[in-house]
């Protein structure tokens, strides 16, 4: 007996931790973090929310593993980059290295939220670093100096500058009116904060943090480094 369109069973959905969290990333590319839940995962997926959970543990573990899957996306990218590190080179590769990894963060807006609250370093960081210090091996560094270098990089060598504050969407120019009424208390900050302007928000990853900013910044530590390993 034939069976009508539409009577039979639904197909089945094969799911994986990688389907799953490639899901997860997605949502949070095209939504933003915020809207990652296990629910609107599910939907995504067109699953049970509770079959989720054959493959990720917790929330917790959603935001580990998609946390992963850009830093392995950044090793994939910094795996393909050929550029000589001996010596003076060193320099260089590592701020090849380090853009490459911001130009993926640019593709992943809220990883570097996720990765501040991440608690231990994922095995796919600890192969990251371990490219850095590679690098700085080749370029003359000792240990010790490596171990410095990589606390005053700190978030830097992974493509973003870690903030002091979040002041949220109401921050930058259009909030001139305030930071005029405490120019009397703060002369000097708001009259810089009134000056500077950060324009290009295809390039940033936070409230200060433009391409402009961070290559400052990084340009600064890695100059610093070369004098150091130069006469080390």
């Amino acid at each position: 007996m034939a069976t009508t369109a539409g009577s039979g069973p639904e197909p089945r959905i094969f799911l994986s931790r990688e389907r799953v969290l490639q899901a997860a990333v997605k949502i949070a590319d095209e939504r933003g973090i915020e809207s990652l839940t296990m629910r609107r995962l599910a939907e995504e997926l067109g699953a049970e929310a509770m079959s989720l959970y054959y493959h990720v543990a917790s929330k917790e573990d959603v935001l580990d593993g998609i946390a992963d899957v850009v830093v392995s996306e950044i090793n994939d990218v910094v795996g393909q980059i050929v550029v000589p590190a001996k010596g003076a080179d060193w320099k260089k590769a590592m701020r090849q290295r380090i853009l490459s990894a911001r130009e993926v963060l640019l593709r992943h807006r809220w990883a570097p939220r996720i990765f501040e609250t991440r608690t231990s370093p994922s095995l796919a960081v600890l192969r990251y670093h371990n490219g850095l210090v590679g690098v700085m091996r080749d370029g003359g560094f000792s240990y010790d100096l490596i171990h410095h270098a990589l606390h005053a990089l700190g978030s830097r060598a992974l493509g973003f500058s870690q903030e002091l504050f979040d002041p949220g969407d109401g921050a930058g120019g259009d909030d001139a009116t305030a930071l005029e009424s405490m120019a009397g208390q703060l002369p000097y900050l708001v009259d810089m904060m009134m000056e500077v302007a950060h324009d290009d928000p295809d390039s940033t990853l936070g409230w200060c943090d433009d391409q402009t900013e961070f290559e400052f910044g990084l340009d600064i530590i890695l100059d610093g480094l070369d004098r150091m390993r130069a006469t080390a």
